[in-house]
């Protein structure tokens, strides 16, 4: 059974509200969004969820979360918390033709 996403104006509100004011967050926020269409997918509500509590964050904190220099505790230990970290943590794919890279 496949999870539930978000309705479109929804995911264009989480979209909105993952801009932060660090540059190197709205890079890395920025490339999950852009893999996962790419990919023809979207985010579930589970990954929505959690990247609204991430998105409560400090840039900094955000920031050393995406960059694994720290986990999650207190209230973002959670499973979901978690998986939607691993995923936003995938390095970007590198292009398939040889020349372009």
């Amino acid at each position: 059974m496949t999870e539930a996403a978000p309705d479109y104006p929804a995911l264009g509100k989480l979209r909105w509200r993952c801009r932060r004011g660090l540059l190197e967050n709205d890079l890395l926020l920025e490339r999950f969004f852009r893999r996962l269409e790419t990919a023809g997918e979207t985010i579930t509500t589970r990954q929505a969820d959690a990247l609204m509590a991430l998105m409560d964050l400090p840039d900094n904190d955000l920031l050393d979360l995406l960059l694994a220099r720290r986990e999650p505790d207190g209230e973002l230990d959670r499973p979901d918390v978690h998986e939607l970290l691993a995923l936003l943590r995938q390095p970007a794919s590198r292009a398939a033709n040889p020349e372009e890279r």
